[in-house]
């Protein structure tokens, strides 16, 4: 009688399932391009924002908030991502300034890992409210596209994780542990004490989080109308979250300014943070945001607009010569026509209110008419 254990089922080199554990075997990088390298987490950073993209469509069409509109800002916001995430990241390091600011050069350098998520929050919030302000929406609702955007996305980033081993937990004897084995891995690099060695998969309790979290906001995104509550789901849940993940995470522990030791780390410190700057936040969004009323469009809705062309006074060169396209080309007209035609326009809006009105008031002759008919 032949028996299979369950590490002859699933083998499939780069990946490995028990007994008794979770055995990752990939190189981070995918292929080398000359001096450059592709890597896998590069990669699920490009997937993530195709994907994020196509979640968040059907929520920004229903706000209000078109394909254009939707790729002039996504530019600005991977960009302030990507600096935030970078630079909040180095700031933390211990060897802040014996490496990064004695060589500048390895502040920019993610290609040698580092990325934190606080940092691109703190900076992609105020950018897509200046972005809100240039595109004369609201920008409570162009937030909410956001952090829905970026919660998916974020679940393509903890795979780039899982991948680079660069997110782990504590030594354990968990039967989900994972154990990362390629000697190219970021646990396994020069000086580390974990490779080889059962670890609590951190990224993957991210990744779970994540996903819970993007199914409950798409789950309030076709039922909640009033702005910004979306945003306060998706920031009291990740602060909350990474708060309690990071207890089995191994990071070191710091100490407040040099003199609160609480045994919390970093990130930690950051949530507490977060969550007490979400207090008046939140009274804010509930005192001073309201549901958008059925049939509104909630991205313009009580936020002034520029006026229609219609409205616009005619042209005027730097000479004080009056223009106006026809047909594709600029011609000049002179005072008095331009002054006549205003005058037409504004007379036709005038008089067709007047004629609704007229129509409405019966006539004498009509009048006697219905008499005379209701008479007999």
């Amino acid at each position: 009688m032949i028996t299979l254990s369950l590490a002859d089922v699933i083998n499939w080199g780069w990946l490995r399932i028990g007994p008794p554990y979770i055995y990752v075997n990939i190189d981070p990088i995918i292929a080398h391009l000359g001096p450059l390298a592709l890597r896998w987490y590069g990669l699920m950073y490009v997937v993530g924002i195709i994907i994020a993209l196509w979640v968040i469509r059907g929520y920004t069409r229903r706000k209000g908030i078109n394909q254009e509109m939707v790729y002039r800002i996504l530019w600005w916001c991977i960009a302030a991502g990507l600096i935030g995430g970078r630079l909040y990241f180095v700031i933390q390091q211990p060897n802040l300034v014996s490496y990064y600011l004695a060589n500048p050069i390895h502040i920019i350098a993610t290609w040698e890992g580092g990325m934190a998520f606080f940092g691109a929050i703190f900076l992609v919030i105020p950018t897509l409210i200046w972005r809100a302000r240039v595109e004369r929406i609201n920008p409570l609702v162009l937030i909410d596209a956001g952090v829905l955007f970026g919660a998916a996305g974020q679940i393509f980033g903890r795979i780039g994780n899982l991948i680079n081993g660069d997110i782990v937990g504590y030594p354990s004897t968990l039967p989900w542990s994972t154990v990362y084995v390629h000697p190219g891995s970021w646990a396994c690099l020069p000086g580390s004490s974990i490779c080889g060695v059962p670890v609590q998969p951190a990224a993957g309790y991210e990744l779970l989080t994540n996903v819970v979290l993007l199914l409950s906001m798409l789950y309030l995104a076709h039922r909640v109308t009033r702005p910004g509550i979306l945003m306060l789901v998706y920031l009291y849940a990740y602060a909350i979250t990474q708060f309690l993940l990071f207890f089995v995470r191994d990071n070191i522990y710091v100490n407040l300014f040099g003199v609160l030791d609480w045994h919390l780390k970093q990130a930690q410190w950051t949530a507490l943070f977060l969550l007490i700057v979400l207090l008046p936040i939140t009274y804010l969004v509930a005192r001073y945001s309201k549901p958008v009323p059925r049939g509104e469009v909630a991205a313009t809705y009580g936020i002034a607009q520029k006026p229609a062309e219609s409205d616009q006074p005619a042209p005027k060169t730097l000479d004080g010569e009056v223009v106006k396209v026809e047909d594709g080309e600029i011609k000049h007209i002179d005072h008095e026509q331009a002054t006549k035609e205003e005058a037409e326009v504004k007379d036709a809006e005038n008089e067709q209110p007047e004629k609704e009105i007229a129509e409405d008031i019966p006539t004498k002759e009509s009048d006697k008419e219905g008499n005379v008919t209701k008479g007999r």
